[in-house]
């Protein structure tokens, strides 16, 4: 249980979060509730994809449902048994009704004909707007639980705070090639400074890549562009690996200590090479330098 105890809301205009406190098992935290316009639209999606799944579910039970029962009490407890399937999306609301049902057999000539009675179980399908609404309030938001403190050494306000967990994707995705059977199985080394080695060289490795893709994205940004991309679709998020694949086809020849393109890049490799702060000469000259791309930063808005 997280209890609200200060019951007031901070909110942050740049990021459109709300910050709180909680205590969680006696331990008091910071509690930024964010609320995301691209994720709220994932969410939406998913969410009209549970209420048709949830309202299929639904029916199909209550098809398999008897309707028609002899006695009132059967029919009665079959309807609290039916109003059970509602579930925080659909509401099934259940009415029992007598009918009258004829006899088998021929009918009198001077009388009406005789009947049993019977229950009758009929059943109605609802959306429960109030659970639906609510997950439509929920949809896109996520709660960041932090004991971060916000004044002192190291402290960081809602919007940087924000920042920093954002900022977790691009490393936690990238370190999964760290842990790639393909990578690390077919390595064996015996002493424990051969394997600092390696993993010393595999960071190194990281932070290029990464500098590469913050360099083409900088790029991006800067000169308000875009890059082709997969499927010769064009992109602004640029990748590493995208790069990489692009790059596939340049063939340099080295005779006599002298270097020759064999096949120069076509324009999309050359997009890609400025978008690093390169050029042609890059695969000839070993001594060629790259001109550094610096994210250009824009105005914190609020």
């Amino acid at each position: 249980m997280a209890e609200n105890i200060d019951g007031k809301s901070r909110p942050c205009a740049e990021y459109k979060a709300f910050e709180t406190a909680v205590v969680l098992h006696g331990k008091r935290y910071r509690a930024v509730v964010v609320h995301s316009s691209s994720h709220d639209k994932r969410r939406q999606k998913k969410l009209n994809k549970a209420i048709a799944e949830s309202a299929k579910s639904i029916k199909a039970a209550l098809r398999s449902q008897q309707s028609v029962y002899a006695c009132e009490a059967d029919a009665m407890t079959a309807a609290a048994r039916v109003e059970k399937l509602s579930d925080k999306l659909h509401a099934v609301a259940a009415a029992v009704r007598s009918i009258q049902i004829r006899r088998r057999g021929r009918p009198p000539q001077n009388r009406p004909a005789p009947t049993n009675t019977r229950y009758e179980l009929a059943w109605e399908l609802t959306e429960n707007t109030a659970g639906v609404d609510r997950q439509r309030r929920l949809a896109g938001c996520f709660v960041l639980l932090s004991n971060v403190p916000t004044e002192g050494d190291g402290a960081l306000d809602a919007a940087r705070l924000l920042r920093t967990y954002k900022g977790q994707y691009g490393v936690e995705s990238d370190f999964a090639f760290l842990k790639d059977p393909l990578v690390v199985n077919d390595l064996f080394l015996k002493t424990p400074s051969r394997i600092d080695a390696l993993g010393m060289v595999l960071i190194i490795a990281l932070m290029v890549w990464r500098l590469m893709e913050r360099s083409m994205r900088a790029h991006v940004q800067n000169a308000k562009t875009t890059l082709p991309g997969w499927d010769c679709r064009d992109t602004i998020k640029p990748t590493t690996f995208m790069m990489t694949t692009m790059m596939t086809g340049i063939m340099v020849a080295i005779i006599d200590g002298q270097r020759f393109m064999l096949r120069s890049p076509g324009p999309t490799q050359l997009a890609f090479l400025e978008a690093l702060g390169l050029g042609p000469p890059a695969f000839l000259d070993p001594r060629y330098r790259c001109t550094p791309i610096i994210p250009v930063r824009s105005a914190s808005k609020g």
